[in-house]
């Protein structure tokens, strides 16, 4: 997969392959874009051109060959979330007292780590980070540069202040990569002291013309759904879960209409009910999250009278029957709701009454 085969953005990629050839490349780079835009694609994509023992020129350009050992080795982390479950899995057979003491990383390579966010929490933790400045400072053994891809900015407060102090005198021969949907999501210092490279949404139409060529399972319509869903990025576009957003999204009007409308929520109860503990039920109820927001922001999008801005084309009509409930006052506090439910999964609170408080406490306040 050279870069020729990554879609869209080319003026981002260009440059920063010019970079390469130049022997310029920044030290620590902050990969911007939304969920499935391809930031953990691209940040591989360097590891490759970086320390391919075979490089090729493309377009007059550096390139990677694929071939050789380093980039198949390299390569064999590129569906980050089988990787990850694998090191998830090796955790969970361990000893209780080894498994306390045990980060998670993702690494096929020697000189190339990959930094995931750690659950239960989901976020960056200081040991993490630590054996990044462990290992940081030793020389590369099969590569020419160590690389380090941190793939979420959800850093623990601990961790972010011991980034720093690599970010401040990181060697020559290393390069680390924070992958984050908004830079801002990141310390002023540790943005200040790295290169903010964005990868931009790509149109609509861009991403239909994209599922025509990767997806002709789908229907035309299906592909005009999804690449809207998408918000832009083919990643997402390409795994897009339809009949698994459906239901979600099913479950999340559910909650809508019974904070707008209903004064008996026996219906959300029963759907509220179905969003247990455990992994499958956090990536149950992220979905659902998701799903609430992008239908709240239609929502906004008919009330402010740009429906052409709308992401649920098919259900259109119905979101205009509940546009007509609710006010911008009503969608901005509904917002601030799903936040707090987001705060409380990071707390472990249950998700089922979590979900029941913010219906109700929306239907109080409408």
């Amino acid at each position: 997969m050279p870069f020729s085969d990554f879609y869209g953005n080319s003026d981002v990629v260009n440059r920063l392959r010019e970079m390469l050839a130049r022997n310029h490349f920044p030290q620590a780079v902050i990969l911007t874009g939304s969920q499935g835009s391809g930031k953990y694609t691209l940040a591989l994509m360097l590891a490759k051109a970086m320390n391919c023992l075979e490089p090729i020129m493309t377009g007059g350009l550096p390139d990677f060959c694929g071939k050789c050992s380093n980039c198949v080795r390299i390569a064999q982390s590129e569906d980050l979330d089988a990787c990850t479950a694998e090191a998830v899995e090796a955790r969970e057979n361990m000893r209780e007292t080894d498994k306390k003491e045990t980060r998670l990383f993702v690494q096929t390579h020697p000189d190339v780590l990959v930094i995931p966010p750690d659950p239960p929490q989901m976020m960056i933790k200081v040991d993490q980070v630590r054996r990044v400045i462990e290992t940081i400072y030793y020389r590369p053994g099969d590569a020419r540069e160590r690389v380090y891809i941190f793939t979420d900015s959800a850093f623990m407060k601990e961790a972010a202040n011991s980034l720093l102090k690599v970010l401040e005198e990181p060697p020559e021969f290393a390069t680390i990569f924070l992958l984050a949907e908004n830079a801002g999501e990141l310390l002023p210092t540790i943005r200040s002291r790295s290169m903010v490279v964005g990868l931009k949404a790509l149109p609509a139409e861009e991403v239909e013309h994209y599922l025509a060529r990767e997806r002709a399972d789908w229907s035309p319509k299906q592909r005009s759904l999804v690449s809207r869903l998408s918000e832009g990025a083919v990643g997402r576009a390409r795994t897009f879960d339809l009949a698994a957003y459906t239901a979600a999204r099913q479950h999340a009007l559910t909650i809508l209409t019974s904070a707008l409308r209903a004064a008996d929520h026996s219906e959300l109860f029963k759907v509220t009910e179905t969003y247990r503990a455990g992994a499958e039920g956090r990536e149950k109820i992220e979905r659902l999250l998701r799903t609430l927001y992008s239908l709240l922001q239609d929502l906004l999008f008919i009330n402010s009278g740009t429906p052409q801005s709308v992401h649920n084309t098919d259900i259109e009509s119905e979101l205009r029957r509940l546009a007509e409930a609710a006010s911008f006052e009503w969608i901005t506090s509904a917002a601030d709701g799903l936040a707090e439910v987001e705060r409380g999964m990071r707390r472990n609170l249950l998700r089922s009454l979590s979900l029941d408080a913010f219906a109700v406490g929306e239907a109080l306040g409408n």
